[in-house]
């Protein structure tokens, strides 16, 4: 089980400039990928275009097939809105015209049914708003789903070369912009489209040349949009990315607030932050001033439609073409005219962003699962590891491992040294099938590792980190991510053998105590002494030690040794490790140097060779860095 642990997924090999995973990758801060994204009300404008719209919009329709019913039903609240909309004003201007010719007889009966048609647009916008909710929010269900789904089952080769919060993103903002646009901007999008048909014909039934009249001023709405649009959509990308610069100095000066003090950086650090963040106040205030311009340019443009439709509405009446009731009615049509027109320019540039967003989460999706398959099993395996004639690169043409032999016998402990980017890691992200080869073959008990399952490969083989990753939950239930059926007395026994179980007693809750993310209210060698805990309960034929103790104290280093011994007892052990004292009793010592073997044997018999192992342990003990 410890095989499978996220924190695999952090695992690096091969140095920089040799193509190693994570390297030259930045989460950005701007926009999509960190938390400049999606601030304030003018994010809305900041329009991202998919490359290929039709095969986007394809893939989101997909999702709408279990959904026909939903669907339905709110199509109809939508069209029954919709109605309601554009018969109201004509009713209305029935009941004016009563009034105006002193017919009250049939007064009431128009009140009564606009009052009918009000009710039914109020409880039926009601529904459309529900069924647009639930609509939403099951499709993006689905999506969310299928989408951490194949992250689970990436290689770690993709998540290795690809920003980790980039991919966060696309679970987040990417398909909280498509659940947005389905609740919000579907039915708008319907109902806009039938407003403004239906508006157009009332008003082209009524009165034809006052119809005319009053769409000139439509032609200033689209222009009017199209151009603040436009200019609001330049400050809003210029703020997002102000934002992303203030917020990447915040967090830097947060995260590295202790070298900020102790080289007394403070004045610059806020220097740096007040030029970002006047800036950002220009640029906020401009974007403010165009969006808050959209309305009073609309009612403007609304306005100069009411007079056109006053004074001819009125000479046409005077005429004896059209009646006073139509005049009221031409002035709210007028003004249901001119909404939808902006609302369905506000709803193409949502469209295009979830659409992008859409496309962004496909890509994952389309992305080749990790190939897990293997027939054979390990489960009775003595645990004889070979590596023959292996070479392996992250990056075509820059290999890592260059014709790479080595066997390591059952039950033997097995050190691998040498300087950052020799190889070392990869070697176990190899043997983990985290990569698979350029060529050769890796071979446990003589079945070639491609052919053992890698469910059954991991679940054999327990790894331990430098960076221990523990998760926000109880102690118990961390230990228990080792194998699900361990029965307390398993667990308080692997914890005696490692040394951590009165540490976990003096807690205050015990093994019921809540780790906070990652464990961070734990010391470094408490997360280390859980870690091997947990591999020991794993009960592997294989253990990985990867830097275990490089990043704690000497008295916590012993602790954690006198554990790992525990944990190494008849097991076949590879261990990894800079800090060359504590590898001393390995059975063997495996030094590398660019990918290849140039130094085995024990500590005594590499001493005395006077080789690459020598330089190595000379130069720690001078105090130099290796």
């Amino acid at each position: 089980m410890a095989g499978n642990h996220p924190q695999n997924t952090h695992m690096q090999g091969g140095a920089p400039g040799q193509g190693g995973p994570n390297q030259n990758f930045t989460v950005p801060l701007t926009g999509r990928g960190g938390r400049g994204g999606r601030f304030g009300p003018g994010a809305r404008h900041s329009v991202e275009k998919p490359k290929d719209q039709k095969k986007a919009l394809l893939r989101l329709i997909h999702y709408f097939k279990w959904e026909k019913k939903r669907i339905l039903i709110l199509m109809v609240c939508v069209v029954a809105t919709s109605l309601a909309t554009i018969l109201a004003p004509r009713f209305q201007s029935e009941a004016i015209d009563c009034i105006t010719i002193g017919d009250y007889s049939h007064l009431g009966r128009f009140l009564l049914i606009m009052l009918g048609i009000y009710g039914i647009q109020s409880l039926f916008t009601l529904f459309q708003g529900r069924f647009s909710a639930l609509l939403s929010q099951s499709i993006v269900k689905r999506m969310r789903n299928d989408l951490f789904d194949r992250i689970v089952n990436l290689p770690i080769k993709y998540l290795d070369s690809h920003p980790h919060g980039d991919i966060m993103s696309r679970m987040t903002n990417d398909i909280e912009n498509v659940s947005h646009t389905i609740s919000m901007s579907l039915s708008s999008l319907v109902s806009g489209s039938l407003t403004l048909l239906g508006t157009a014909f009332m008003m082209f039934y009524l009165c034809t040349p006052l119809a005319f009249l009053a769409c000139t001023t439509a032609i200033l709405t689209v222009v009017a949009t199209k151009f603040l649009s436009g200019a609001m959509r330049k400050f809003y990308r210029k703020r997002q990315v102000l934002l992303g610069q203030l917020n990447s100095t915040v967090e830097e000066m947060v995260t590295g607030y202790k070298t900020v003090v102790a080289y007394n950086q403070e004045d610059a650090v806020i220097e740096e932050f007040n030029d970002t963040s006047n800036e950002l106040t220009k640029v906020g205030i401009i974007a403010e001033i165009l969006g808050g311009s959209m309305g009073p340019v609309m009612n403007a443009i609304n306005n100069v439609s009411f007079v056109i439709i006053a004074a001819f509405g009125g000479y046409f009446a005077l005429k004896g073409m059209i009646t006073v009731g139509v005049i009221s009615a031409f002035i709210i049509y007028a003004k249901q005219f001119g909404r939808p027109i902006d609302e369905l320019a506000m709803i193409y540039g949502q469209i295009q962003t979830a659409l992008a967003g859409a496309e962004r989460v496909f890509a994952i999706m389309d992305e080749t699962s990790e190939d897990k398959s293997g027939e054979q099993s390990m489960d009775d395996s003595k645990g004889i590891i070979t590596f023959e004639n292996v070479n392996f690169s992250y990056v075509e043409g820059i290999p890592v491992l260059k014709d790479f032999n080595l066997e390591v016998k059952a039950g033997q402990k097995v050190a691998l040294v040498g300087a950052t980017g020799s190889g070392k890691t990869t070697v176990v992200n190899l043997l983990m099938r985290f990569y698979d080869i350029d060529s050769g073959e890796i071979k446990i008990d003589g079945v070639n590792i491609m052919d053992i399952s890698c469910d059954n490969l991991r679940n054999n083989t327990a790894i331990v980190l430098q960076d221990t990753i523990l998760f926000a939950d109880t102690i118990r239930n961390n230990l228990k991510y080792a194998r699900e059926d361990i029965t307390d007395a398993e667990m308080e026994e692997a914890a005696k053998m490692c040394h951590c179980h009165n540490m976990i007693l003096r807690m205050e809750s015990g093994y019921d105590t809540p780790l906070a993310h990652a464990g961070f209210n734990l010391s470094q060698g408490q997360r280390q002494l859980l870690s091997i805990a947990r591999a020991f309960l794993a009960k592997p034929k294989i253990l990985i030690l990867d830097e275990a103790t490089s990043s704690v104290d000497t008295r916590t280093e012993k602790h954690i040794q006198d554990a790992m011994v525990k944990l190494m007892e008849n097991r076949t052990s590879l261990i990894i490790a800079h800090r060359l004292s504590t590898i001393q009793d390995a059975d063997t010592i495996v030094v590398m140097d660019q990918g290849r073997i140039v130094e085995m044997g024990n500590h005594e018999e590499l001493l005395n060779a006077k080789g690459k192992y020598y330089d190595l342990y000379m130069t720690q003990f001078a105090g130099e860095a290796t």
